[in-house]
C-alpha cells in the first residue's frame, strides 16, 4: 500500500501534539491523528510521542499516512423523502445528520447511497462518489437539494448556481436579538488561518454574500431569520453569522458551547427554486422545518 509522508516544523503553535497537528493538516481529523500517533506513524524530532506531548517551537514532525482504501458508493435502502422527480431532476429533503456523499470517515449511509437505491439514473459529471450531486449542504443542516439525473441537466443546474440565478433560502435560529429587520453580509470567506478545518472571513477569501431578514425575536435572546444565498461558499451562513456576532444556535464549530439542545446547528434549507433544464420553466419547492426545530421554537415562544 502506498504511503504519504508529511513533514513540518512547529512555529508559533502551542498545545497537545494531536490537537496542533489536526489544526495544521486540514485533510486529517483529530481522531485519525491520534490513531497515527498510537501506531507510531508520527515522529517528533525522530522519536515517538504521546498525544499529550506539548509541542515546542522548532519541533520537527514527520507523519506517515497510509494511502486510504478506495471508497465505492453502493446503493443502500435508506429512507429518503423525494419531494419531486421526473426524467431529468429530483429534489430531495435531506435529514439532519446525513452526509451528502461518501468520504473518509463516512464510507456509506450517505445521501448518495440512498439516491443510488431510489433513483434509476444519476449524472456522472462528479464521478462515482458524487453522482447526481449538484450542490451540497452540511451534515447537520437539513433541507432541500437539487439532484441531476443526467449530465445535460447537471450542466444546466450548475450554470444557474454559478450565475446566481437559482433561489436558495434557509431558516436559521441564532443567538442574540438582531436589532435591524434585514441586512446583507458581504465578506470574503476562506480557510481559518488558526484552524484549517474551519472557515472564516479573511481578506484573501472568495466572494461570499448572504442576505437575511428577521422572522421572529424571542425573549430568551434568540432570533429566527431567513437567509438567502447569493454565493455558495462552504459553511457560508454559519461563518457569516458568527462574523456579525449572531452565531447560530446549536452550531458545534462556530457557535458558543452553551446553546440550545439539539442535534447540531439550527439551519434548514427551506426553499429551493430554479429553471427546469428541459422545460425552461421556473420551479420552486418549500419544505417545512424538522420536528426538533419547530419544537424548539415553540419552547422559546412560551418563555
Amino acid at each position: 500500500m502506498n504511503k504519504q509522508q508529511i513533514e513540518l516544523t512547529i512555529d508559533q503553535e502551542r498545545g497537545r501534539l494531536d490537537k496542533v497537528l489536526s489544526n495544521l493538516i486540514a485533510e486529517v481529523s483529530r481522531n485519525q491523528i491520534q490513531q497515527l500517533i498510537a501506531e507510531g506513524a508520527v515522529l517528533v524530532n525522530g522519536e515517538k510521542q504521546l498525544n499529550k506531548y506539548k509541542v515546542a517551537s522548532g519541533d520537527q514532525v514527520k507523519i506517515t499516512i497510509p494511502e486510504p482504501e478506495e471508497i465505492e458508493a453502493k446503493p443502500q435502502n435508506i429512507p429518503l423523502e423525494i419531494v419531486y422527480e421526473d426524467e431529468d431532476i429530483a429534489v430531495v429533503n435531506k435529514p439532519q445528520g446525513m452526509v451528502v456523499h461518501p468520504a473518509l470517515g463516512h464510507p456509506d449511509g450517505t445521501l448518495v447511497n440512498a439516491l443510488l437505491y431510489h433513483l434509476d439514473n444519476l449524472s456522472g459529471i462528479n464521478g462515482k462518489i458524487r453522482p447526481g450531486i449538484v450542490h451540497r449542504i452540511d451534515k447537520d443542516t437539513s433541507g432541500l437539494l437539487m439532484v441531476a439525473k443526467n449530465d445535460q441537466a447537471h450542466h444546466h443546474l450548475s450554470a444557474q448556481l454559478k450565475e446566481k440565478t437559482s433561489k436558495r433560502e434557509y431558516i436559521a435560529l441564532v443567538h442574540g436579538r438582531i436589532p435591524h429587520e434585514k441586512a446583507t453580509i458581504d465578506a470574503p470567506i476562506g480557510r481559518d488561518p488558526h484552524d484549517r478545518k474551519k472557515y472564516a472571513v479573511v481578506d484573501d477569501g472568495k466572494e461570499a454574500i448572504t442576505h437575511f431578514n428577521v422572522l421572529q425575536r424571542f425573549k430568551e435572546d434568540y432570533t429566527l431569520i431567513a437567509c438567502q444565498l447569493e454565493t455558495g461558499r462552504t459553511h457560508q451562513i454559519r461563518v457569516h453569522l458568527k462574523y456579525i456576532n449572531f452565531p447560530m444556535a446549536g452550531d458545534p464549530e462556530y457557535g458558543p458551547s452553551k446553546t440550545l439542545a439539539g442535534n447540531g446547528q439550527f439551519l434548514h434549507a427551506a426553499t429551493l427554486g430554479f429553471i427546469h433544464p428541459r422545460t425552461e420553466e421556473y420551479m420552486e419547492f418549500n419544505c417545512p422545518l424538522p420536528d426538533i426545530f419547530t419544537q424548539t421554537i415553540a419552547e422559546l415562544e412560551k418563555s
